[in-house]
């Protein structure tokens, strides 16, 4: 026995229907669509969706949910333990060296100072944005956050 030999069990296939080729056929002139109207044409009928003229569901929801503001300002967030682990007495806090020491990937990232942990060493803070409390922390400690926060 060979490839060539197997064949489907009897009467496990069934021809396809062949409309539209002749009368004697059962299914010739209309092929089984009826007479004139939009259903009987070729690509005829109503697209999926279709609500009967109502607007369709798909276009009464909304695209997205919520609301986006264009004009948003994301900083990358830094606590002031991350510059407690990081940084050696009386160095700067900056974009370059945040990137230098891993913190941040992009040293013209916008970033922000949040006071999360505790500081001991005097830093100088010089980023795009310092929340009051680690302002008052990285001061407490003898540092110095600088313009443009």
């Amino acid at each position: 026995m060979e490839l060539k030999d197997l064949t489907p069990a009897a009467g496990s296939t069934k021809a396809r229907k062949r409309v539209g080729r002749g009368g004697a056929s059962g299914t010739g002139k209309t092929a089984g669509r009826g007479l004139n109207g939009q259903k009987s044409r070729a690509g005829g009928g109503k697209g999926a969706g279709f609500e009967g003229g109502q607007t369709p569901l798909a276009r009464r929801l909304p695209k997205l949910p919520g609301f986006r503001n264009i004009n948003r300002v994301e900083y990358l967030p830094v606590n002031v333990k991350r510059l407690e682990e990081k940084y050696e007495a009386g160095e700067v806090v900056d974009g370059e060296s945040l990137k230098a020491k891993g913190i941040i990937k992009h040293a013209d990232a916008l970033v922000k100072v949040l006071g999360d942990g505790e500081i001991t060493k005097p830093l100088t803070v010089r980023v795009d944005k310092v929340s009051a409390t680690a302002k008052a922390k990285i001061e407490a400690a003898g540092g110095k956050v600088e313009e443009p926060c």
